[in-house]
């Protein structure tokens, strides 16, 4: 009802238009751009594939990328199994549940510098040396909620008379979990793991604040890159992070529509 109002605003499509291209349309000049022939980030001379060719032959580059990974990886697997067994320990009413959900979802609410100056003083406080294991640590943390509410959404959608009919038939809750539950929330936890690792591969400020020497990822080594001036090699690790991120999320919301329709 609300959208057949707004339709009816006047030059409502044309802002529409003008906001998508503002949104986008320097997304499109960087793609273009990495595909650029000269060095100039800004001036055309013919299309090539040298930037692609030289960023998979950078060491520095090499490495950074192998942080991501590395970090980005470890963080899913963890993260997915903290939010796995937070959804089910959140899945039956109980008292303070509305507080303790709060908390699971607070890193979506506070700005994301809060929560990395907060993690940063809490090793400083505990002694720890900036480092990959620092920057996992934080990961880990920030990426639960964006695995848990898959789970925990999947959850509510499941047919309690599954979970009824496997208790009468005398099941343990490591059988109903193993043979019940675990297969019907597959989907979900597949859907919350991608987000969570392509949250990982693409954050910067956590892990910018939390890195030490040796751990530097792409998004942080783009950052360094960008101060002696924006190049097509810049433009072409953009697009690859890009390309990726973008699969990863289609991945994700297909595995979330199959398990509804599950």
């Amino acid at each position: 009802m609300i959208s057949l109002h707004l339709k009816k605003l006047p030059a409502t499509r044309e802002i529409s238009l003008l906001i998508l291209a503002y949104l986008y349309v320097p997304i499109l000049v960087l793609i273009v751009y990495s595909f650029n022939a000269n060095r100039s980030a800004t001036v055309w001379t013919e299309f090539s594939l040298a930037w692609y060719g030289r960023i998979l032959a950078n060491p520095s580059i090499q490495t950074a990328a192998l942080n991501s990974i590395i970090v980005a990886t470890i963080a899913t697997v963890c993260a997915t199994a903290i939010a796995l067994l937070a959804a089910l320990a959140t899945y039956r009413p109980f008292y303070g549940q509305k507080m303790v959900e709060g908390g699971i979802n607070l890193p979506l609410i506070l700005p994301e510098i809060v929560t990395a100056v907060a993690t940063l003083l809490l090793f400083m406080a505990l002694g720890i040396k900036l480092g990959l294991i620092t920057v996992i640590v934080a990961h880990i943390g920030f990426c639960i909620p964006f695995a848990y509410l898959p789970i925990r959404a999947r959850l509510n959608d499941l047919d309690k008379s599954l979970l009824e009919a496997a208790n009468d038939l005398y099941a343990n809750p490591w059988q109903v979990f193993r043979r019940v539950t675990l297969p019907l929330l597959w989907p979900a936890v597949l859907s919350g793991s991608v987000l969570a690792f392509v949250v990982s591969l693409d954050d910067f400020i956590m892990t910018f604040f939390v890195a030490g020497p040796g751990s530097t990822t792409l998004p942080v080594y783009i950052f360094s890159a960008i101060k002696a001036g924006v190049t097509p090699e810049i433009n072409a690790i953009s697009t690859l992070m890009l390309v990726i991120s973008i699969v990863l999320v289609v991945l994700a919301f297909w595995l979330g529509q199959r398990g509804k329709q599950q």
